[in-house]
């Protein structure tokens, strides 16, 4: 399973609330039980976090991290997905989340963004325009939700 993890992931290791299961898909990821999925995107939104957050990607074997660049095809469809309402324009980098995840085609992409990607309103918007601009429904989730049954 090809998995997006957004920055909200990440950070979700150092925050109580999100800890416990960001940890144990990041203990999934690092043992090759899936497939971690980052943008150019998400290593440039690490540059500004806390070196703790920063140093969680640290050690990760080099054959379960697949960085997908934000392509132009990525860049048209995250301002169609403003265009269309999905989101504002002020979340032009939540929109380039999805828009990447959607054009790479990755199985899930997982986020604690409840706001602006892990919104069922918003889902819908997404998945309408990715059906008008001939792109695949992208299914979106929280970590907990990806989650190996196994200790469950």
């Amino acid at each position: 399973m090809r998995v997006y993890i957004d920055t909200s992931v990440i950070g979700g290791c150092m925050e109580d609330e999100f800890k416990e299961w960001s940890m144990r898909l990041m203990d999934e990821l690092r043992e090759g039980r899936k497939q971690m999925v980052i943008s150019a995107l998400t290593t440039e939104e690490l540059e500004q976090a806390p070196k703790e957050v920063r140093a969680i990607l640290t050690g990760f074997p080099a054959e379960s991290v697949e960085i997908v660049d934000l392509t132009p095809q990525a860049l048209d469809l995250a301002e169609a997905y403003i265009r269309e309402g999905a989101v504002g324009p002020g979340c032009n980098a939540d929109a380039q989340h999805i828009a990447v995840a959607t054009v790479a085609r990755v199985d899930v992409l997982v986020s604690w963004n409840f706001k602006h990607i892990v919104n069922f309103r918003r889902i819908q918007l997404y998945n309408a325009v990715n059906l008008k601009q001939g792109y695949a429904l992208i299914d979106i989730r929280t970590p907990r939700e990806v989650l190996d049954e196994k200790g469950l």
